[in-house]
């Protein structure tokens, strides 16, 4: 019966859907987490719960066991806190990540390999799956399982959006600082330039703002942004810096004079002050989405805020005063 569902699923799909790559074994035998990215400006609203309630039947009828959903963008807030869930994530035992990207004209599912490590999925190029809503492509989604058989037999029936999966962690393990770093005028800063290997983990690919940029437009992006960070640093910044483009160890870091690296993170204020053990804003400042910057030292992995909270929605204005906060 279950091939005949799916054969019958399969001519039922709308041909505006489309997929590539085949699903890992893992997928047929083990647990999968889900980080979903929902455009809140897609049409018709939904908040990223709903979407994961709705896409949640087709991952199982595709033979997955998801057992947690979360929210991409609060994940990805930065890499210590892609650690803090990859620990947990190990705890449980899970095995594959499922990506949904929900934009305005489509969305889009992907699976990978746990990658037991902060990165969470080991590279960019996944099973992908999209269609022009969520129905299509779940029901896409669900014919790559239907025809092979799954162990995973004792499944939720529903979503789950657990609160206690990454609870335990503390803050203060990450390190986090509300002071500057010495002796910056010694060694170089790291400057990781956005849409390079460099600063963009794999999962961070599958935000709904990003996903399916073409690779001229993110180097357009990329020299935009280098303009604008060297007006701003040539201004602010008296000691020397380093353009990074590309993933360095440490140690080719360090070997090149390079102590310290500038982070720039994104999301809602309150979950970035939560992240980095800070008390947060609540109401409307605590909602409303910020870049953050901070200062990683590397000899130490000592994570540098400033003296001073000076988040903002602008990333100039947010640099701006971040630097301003060194002299202090």
């Amino acid at each position: 019966m279950k091939y005949i569902c799916s054969l019958l699923l399969f001519v039922a799909l709308p041909l505006f859907a489309k997929a590539q790559g085949t699903l890992p074994a893992t997928f047929f035998q083990g647990k999968a987490v889900v980080l979903v990215s929902n455009d809140p400006s897609a049409i018709p609203s939904m908040t990223w719960q709903s979407l994961s309630d709705s896409i949640h039947p087709y991952l199982v009828g595709a033979g997955g066991d998801p057992i947690a959903y979360y929210e991409l963008e609060q994940v990805a807030l930065s890499a210590e806190q892609q650690g803090v869930f990859a620990k947990a994530f190990l705890q449980r035992q899970v095995q594959n990540v499922i990506l949904i990207t929900r934009q305005k004209a489509q969305t889009s599912i992907h699976v990978g390999k746990f990658s037991e490590d902060a990165k969470l999925i080991a590279e960019e190029n996944l099973l992908g799956v999209s269609g022009i809503d969520w129905k299509s492509v779940g029901q896409q989604f669900a014919t790559y399982g239907a025809m092979t058989a799954t162990q995973n037999l004792l499944v939720s029936e529903v979503a789950e959006f657990p609160v206690l999966l990454v609870q335990g962690a503390n803050p203060g393990s990450q390190k986090f600082i509300s002071r500057n770093p010495l002796n910056l005028e010694v060694f170089r800063l790291g400057i990781p330039l956005e849409g390079t290997s460099a600063i963009n983990g794999p999962i961070n690919s599958y935000r709904y703002e990003t996903y399916g940029k073409s690779p001229e437009t993110l180097l357009a992006e990329q020299s935009a942004q280098k303009i604008g960070l060297e007006e701003i640093f040539s201004s602010k910044y008296p000691h020397e810096i380093a353009w990074l483009v590309e993933t360095k160890t440490n140690q080719q870091l360090l070997a090149d004079r390079i102590q310290f690296l500038l982070v720039k993170v994104e999301g809602k204020q309150a979950d970035l002050m939560k992240s980095m053990g800070l008390e947060p804003l609540t109401g409307e400042e605590g909602s409303r989405t910020v870049v953050k910057y901070y200062i990683r030292f590397l000899v130490r992995e000592e994570l540098y805020l400033g003296p001073t909270w000076d988040a903002h929605p602008n990333w100039q204005i947010a640099l701006k005063q971040f630097l301003a906060n060194l002299k202090k």
